[in-house]
């Protein structure tokens, strides 16, 4: 309760670099007077994304997304998480 939190976000679309498909989004958000007992609680986080599908050939719509977080504080655990996310998108009509 009581947090205030700024966050800045970048992302990339490679497909202007020739490289179609692949995506990348880092996000770093940081937040403090986070209401407790103790006084000056502050917290950081750090997320990372990497996204690529394929455009064309058999298996068009197959993606995959590799996501990286990274969480400190000094009011909670702390965190570091890798996830491999794989998708499909088919088409229905």
């Amino acid at each position: 309760a009581g947090e205030r939190t700024w966050l800045a976000e970048y992302g990339y679309d490679f497909a202007s670099a020739g490289v179609p498909g692949l995506k990348a989004t880092v996000t770093y958000l940081s937040g403090s007077n986070i209401d407790s007992a103790a006084s000056d609680r502050k917290e950081w986080e750090r997320d990372f994304r990497l996204d690529y599908a394929l455009q064309d050939g058999p298996l068009k719509g197959l993606g995959f997304s590799w996501r990286n977080a990274t969480f400190r504080s000094n009011a909670a655990t702390d965190l570091d998480e890798n996830r491999l996310i794989v998708s499909y998108s088919l088409p229905l009509l």
